[in-house]
This record gives C-alpha cells, structure tokens and sequence, in this order.
C-alpha cells in the first residue's frame, strides 16, 4: 500500500474525526438542530412483530404529548385519570426527595448524592407500567422506581446517611439502594453489570415457566461497556424477557452523548442483534408509560427483548461531585426543546380539566412538608457524623453461609476488643 507523504494531496489524508457537543462553557446552547417529530409521525406495532419490520422506530421519537399538552397519535396509553394524577404526585415527589437530600449534602450532612432532575418520567413512568413481580436492575439515576413501588422514604434517607437503620448495613455508597422485597436488585458503581445480570435472570425466569420479567437501565455513555454488548446477544439468542433501557441523558459526566452514539441512535444498536430498538421522548410520560408497556407485553408473549432509548436530559451535574458549567454552556438545560416532564405532565392535566395550578401549588407544599417530616425521622436513627452506625462486627455477617475459622477467628477478636 502506498504510503502517504508530503506530495500526497490533504484532500486524500486521513483525519481524525472528534464529535462534537451540543455546547460548551464558551457557547450558547443550541438545540434547533434537532428533529422533533409530531405523536400522529411514529407507528405502533403488534407486540409480536418481527424485529426487521419495525427499525424505523429506531431512528423515529416516540411522543404522544403534542406542542399543545394534547395526548394524540397511536402510542396513546390507556390510563386512568387516577393514574395520571399518581404519576404526577410521584414525579414531584422524586424531585423533592432528591432536592432535600441535595441541600443536606451541601451542608455536609450527606458524604454525596446524585439527582435525578428532568429525568423523573423515565423511573416513575416506567415503573409504574410493570408489575411489582417484575425484576428492577438499575443505574444510580433510576431511585424514582422504588418511589413507583411505594418504598418508605425514610428508610431510603437512612441509607444514604449510613446510620443504625441502613438496611444495606453501611456497605454502600449513599443512593446505592438495594430493596429484595421491592426487587430493587443492589446498584453497582461497576457501570453496565446490571444489563448481563437482567439478562441472565430473565433467562432464568423464562427458564423456571415464570411470568416475571426483568428490566435494566445504563446511561449513554456506558454502552461503551462490553456487558451491554454480553447482554444484547444472549438477549436476542435467547429471547430473554428483558427490557433493556438506555437513558440518553445527552451527557456522560463531563463528555456529550455524540463520543458513544457513533453517529446515530442509541436504539439502533438493537438492529445488529435482531431485536426491536424503539427510541422514545423521555420527557413525556405517556409515551414512556406506553413503550414500556408494549415492551413488557411483548416479552411476556415469549418474543423476548427490547432496546428502548429514552431521549431525555440531565439538567443537574452528574453528581454533587461535578460542576456541569465546566463541561457545557451555563443553563443549557433550559434550552432542552423537550422541557420538563412535570410540567409537561402537569399542563396535559390542567388541559383536561383534572387539574389546576391551586392543586399544583398545593400538592407540591405538601409533599415538601412530608420530606422535612421524613427527613426528621431518618436522623432520630443516627447521623453521618455521629451515627449511630452499624457496628463493625456487622462487617463478617451475610457473606458466608458457613463462617471460614479465620473471619470467626477475627469477628471474634473484634468484638472482645
């Protein structure tokens, strides 16, 4: 092969090619680039439709909220307006659990924590279009399912202050929940393990004659991690009953969603294996609700799996340990063209008349109150700073289910000691 040199002409020398962002610090954010389609654009398939049949929902956005807070196209969920207004008083619970424990760390109350802000449809809608027998294996984004399946706040502020109530034992990392009886499987900082595990445990599931499946969620930039790619083939061999979600927050920490995608939708990795991909306005309720339920549907009618992209944005830093303003251009949040999911969700409501801003306003004061209360009580059960803790002996149980002489041995010391 001829080797390039100073005579070869630039025009035939090779580049190296660097994604762009959507903005940096010293730029103003800009999103009119982007394609949003209207809800009656998208198409919705029969659950059992062959994956080949349906790609264009891989590189299409499902919505069913129009411009005007109207519900509309063939996405649209059958929901109660009960259910409605549940998804809204979740959503705003999420949001207000996660601003209290932010201000508590900032006032070094809390070691870290990580919000979920803009991104509450995703966890609650989600959640609440699965059944509580289903298996959850979720990032550190996704604390907004165990809200859908009602788990107690306190003992969920307990947990990220490691005091005598943790029932994860101060093992783990604040917002590194685990709850068996919610089938909240244990979040890992190992990014992507849980996608391989979802997998495996809806093989297992299928395998036992069982109905439940299971769901998993990884960020954009973590599917440059090989276990997505272990999960997705063993989910497609196998048709495994799993959802397999990727939250498209536009950032992976500090790099753009542009360095993972490769110049295209994250749901259309699902065409190489074969399984449907169907990308989704994450902002929108009803059409999270509604994709997820057909996802569900399908894999519980033995079809097996599905790469749902939920198309969202992360309006707060990655963690309390990051500055965002250092990355990409100041408040490119509020340029996001897909908004805010409560307000979106909020405004279909008032469009329908089952709601109305006194209520709002209302509901939101309540709900205020309720995470002051709780986060009362989850102090009378110990600090960060002056616990109690769990004790250190507590280290050598749940391990082994026959103590090893040598941790006896140690345990043993430890509490003569």
């Amino acid at each position: 092969m001829q080797q390039p040199n100073d005579a070869t002409p630039a025009s035939y020398r090779s580049k190296l090619f660097i994604p762009q962002a959507s903005s940096r610090p010293d730029s103003t954010p800009d999103f009119s680039h982007l394609d949003i389609p209207h809800p009656t654009d998208s198409f919705k398939p029969d659950v059992l439709t062959p994956a080949l049949e349906m790609q264009s929902l891989a590189y299409g956005l499902v919505r069913v909220l129009n411009d005007n807070h109207e519900s509309c196209g063939p996405w649209q969920p059958q929901l109660t307006n009960e259910q409605l207004i549940q998804g809204l008083t979740k959503m705003m619970t999420v949001r207000a659990y996660d601003d209290r424990m932010f201000k508590m760390q900032r006032q070094g109350k809390l070691s870290f924590y990580v919000k979920s802000s803009g991104e509450e449809a995703v966890s609650i809608a989600q959640g609440m279009a699965l059944q509580d027998s289903d298996m959850l294996f979720p990032s550190y984004r996704q604390q907004g399912l165990l809200f859908a399946r009602n788990h107690d706040i306190e003992a969920m502020m307990c947990q990220c202050l490691s005091n005598a109530k943790d029932n994860i034992k101060g093992r783990q990392m604040p917002i590194f929940y685990s709850s068996k009886q919610h089938n909240f499987f244990s979040i890992s900082g190992n990014l992507a393990t849980q996608y391989s595990q979802a997998v495996g445990w809806a093989m297992a599931s299928a395998y036992k004659g069982e109905d439940h499946i299971a769901a998993a969620w990884v960020g954009d930039g973590t599917t440059a991690a090989a276990d997505v790619y272990h999960a997705l083939v063993f989910g497609s061999t196998y048709k495994a009953p799993v959802i397999l979600n990727v939250v498209n927050n536009q950032w992976a920490i500090s790099t753009p969603q542009s360095f993972a995608s490769a110049g295209t939708t994250f749901a259309a990795r699902s065409i190489g294996f074969s399984l449907p991909g169907i990308r989704v306005d994450g902002n929108d309720f009803l059409a999270v609700y509604a994709v997820t339920q057909w996802a569900a549907e399908r894999a519980r009618q033995g079809a097996g799996a599905t790469l749902i992209e939920l198309y969202t944005y992360r309006k707060e830093g990655h963690s309390t340990s990051d500055n965002p303003d250092a990355y990409r251009g100041k408040n490119e949040g509020d340029h996001w063209p897909l908004g805010d999911p409560i307000e979106r969700l909020k405004l279909h409501l008032i469009k329908q008349g089952l709601w109305s801003e006194q209520q709002h306003d209302e509901l939101f004061n309540q709900i205020t109150q309720q995470m002051t209360e709780c986060w009362k009580r989850a102090l009378s059960h110990g600090s960060l700073d002056n616990g109690p803790h769990w004790p250190v002996s507590s280290m050598f149980e749940d391990v082994f289910e026959q103590q090893p002489k040598h941790l006896a041995k140690q345990s043993q010391l430890i509490s003569q000691s």
